[in-house]
């Protein structure tokens, strides 16, 4: 569950570049946040790790073997990528979570249901987790789409877990149950959360800052406060109406 970049540059096109000299370490089972704007690199990392591209320059390691050494099974067997617009196939709720796999009894798809929160909503849908959703999930909500998200993920076991913009546009209901599908997936495992939202990263060990594909700021929350930077720049527009940001509890 290490990652590690040393150094990893990425352009779509040679005139362009994403990222620029980009190096970070996360020690295994611990949690790494990417905050920053819109077309700063965030979720270009997440595909280079998932050796959707591959990068340029530098190392990217894994483990401290070279992402580019592991099969594309062996790797993403391992890795489980919940991303904020999720993808749901024509067919049941219990297919949708375990994929279409079965092998992958109802009794464990109830029981990661449950211990993600998804059980909630889906024990009131008219037949339960054999309710027929439409292809992309079209008839559950977003928040819906993203708990059997995050119920695949638990299902499946990953030591990675990489969470791109999984609480955006979603209700304030959703978001307490995915704040509770999150703190019981990150348990003992490595994380890598990409948000727009900064009380989802409050708690993340270590906070990567990104400026067109750039590191400008790291370290923990307190830590990146007290510089008294970016980082603590955009965390006071946010909540500058709220008394006390909900908070992720890695722990």
């Amino acid at each position: 569950g290490k990652i590690e970049f040393n150094q990893v540059s990425f352009s779509y096109n040679i005139e362009y570049p994403v990222l620029h000299s980009v190096s970070f370490t996360v020690p295994s089972s611990k949690t790494l946040a990417i905050v920053g704007e819109t077309g700063s690199g965030k979720s270009t990392i997440v595909q280079l790790i998932n050796r959707v591209y591959t990068h340029q320059s530098g190392t990217l390691l894994i483990d401290d073997i070279p992402v580019e050494n592991y099969s594309l099974e062996s790797l993403r067997k391992h890795i489980a990528l919940v991303p904020q617009d999720v993808f749901l196939f024509s067919g049941s709720v219990l297919e949708n979570i375990r994929l279409f796999n079965d092998s992958i009894s109802e009794e464990r798809v109830k029981e990661a249901a449950t211990k993600t929160g998804a059980d909630v909503f889906i024990s009131k849908l008219p037949d339960g987790y054999k309710q027929q959703v439409f292809e992309r999930g079209l008839s559950l909500s977003t928040g819906q789409r993203q708990l059997i998200a995050f119920t695949r993920a638990w299902l499946y076991n990953p030591e990675v877990l990489i969470l791109d913009e999984a609480t955006a546009n979603i209700d304030y209901e959703s978001e307490q149950l995915i704040q509770k599908a999150t703190r019981e997936l990150m348990k003992n495992r490595t994380c890598i959360i990409i948000a727009h939202r900064l009380s989802t990263v409050v708690n993340a060990d270590t906070i990567v800052v990104l400026k067109a594909g750039r590191i400008i700021e790291q370290g923990s929350h307190q830590e990146l406060i007290s510089k008294a930077g970016t980082y603590k720049d955009l965390f006071e527009k946010q909540f500058a109406s709220a008394q006390r940001p909900t908070e992720i509890i890695t722990e």
